[in-house]
């Protein structure tokens, strides 16, 4: 009787067990059924794939190195190069080179590496100018330390319109390239001051000839916008802009890009927003730029 009882406790045991297993069993079924199937793919992928542009190389050990890529998905990557000077994958993979890129990540290793780079835009004329090279380091510093300011597709646009730029420019016009980029990744950014009017009196400053001097303005910090002469004492504020370079800074934030590089400015409106430029993206940056202290007297 003893023996009965506990084999039917034993069988019925067993069955409890064996239910508990195959319920257990379809609910992780189920749940993984029910996965998207990107994340399923995405857990096992690997290899991928992107448009790149290479900002930065750095070297790391004997043979590899350290790169710093901009995508316009992702946004910032890094990855590792490896292979010896002779490596021919080394050479494609140089600064403000563009074009399709291969990556494997190990997850495991926390791991990223170029397997290859298919170059599609060289820029050549950097080689040549210090100017172009310092500009393109300084725009690259710019969009690493700000994180491409958010938005990883509009920072991909500006940066490769302003290298692209370069590249079919001489060094005049490239300077002033680099003032509509920055005044437009300050816009990116969200802290672009308007040129309009003035911020006391509301006065227009795009009123009146480009020819009149004497209508002058003062960047107030504070405020992050412009006053007008008869509401400040401009002369002793640190930028004080010409209507010239006002209604110029104006047209870079409304106009399109082939209208206004059909606009030409002299050289004390380049100075006055080259300088103002500088000092705001530094300011929004919120740390030193090594490419602005050490290339001030190219940039």
């Amino acid at each position: 009787m003893v023996k009965k009882n506990y084999q039917q406790i034993t069988q019925s045991d067993t069955r409890q067990t064996f239910i508990q297993h195959s319920v257990h069993h379809r609910a992780r079924k189920t749940l993984f059924c029910n996965l998207p199937v990107s994340d399923t793919l995405q857990s096992m992928s690997r290899n991928s794939s992107s448009e790149a542009l290479v900002l930065t190389t750095h070297i790391q050990g004997e043979n590899n190195r350290s790169v710093t890529l901009l995508t316009p998905e992702n946004g910032i990557v890094y990855a590792t190069l490896f292979g010896g000077p002779k490596s021919k994958l080394r050479a494609q993979v140089s600064p403000f080179n563009r074009g399709k890129i291969w990556l494997y990540t190990d997850d495991s290793k926390h791991t990223c590496k170029i397997t290859d780079f298919d170059v599609t835009n060289y820029h050549l004329s950097f080689r040549e100018n210090l100017f172009k090279t310092w500009a393109a380091s300084f725009a690259a510093e710019i969009v690493v330390k700000t994180k491409c300011a958010g938005s990883s597709a509009q920072c991909w646009s500006l940066i490769n319109g302003l290298l692209d730029g370069m590249e079919l420019t001489d060094e005049n016009g490239s300077r002033l390239g680099l003032v509509r980029f920055l005044w437009r990744y300050l816009g990116l950014l969200g802290v672009r001051p308007q040129t309009r009017k003035c911020i006391a009196c509301g006065k227009s400053f795009l009123t009146g000839t480009l020819t009149e001097a004497t209508y002058k303005a003062a960047y107030e910090p504070g405020e992050n916008g412009f006053a007008c002469d008869e509401c400040t004492d401009i002369f002793s504020r640190q930028f004080v802009l010409g209507r010239a370079s006002l209604t110029y800074l104006e047209a870079v934030s409304d106009l399109s890009p082939r209208e206004v590089r059909a606009i030409s400015v002299d050289a004390q409106t380049m100075t006055e927003m080259k300088q103002l430029c500088f000092y705001l993206i530094e300011n929004a940056c919120g740390t030193k730029l090594k490419s602005l202290e050490s290339g001030l007297g190219i940039l």
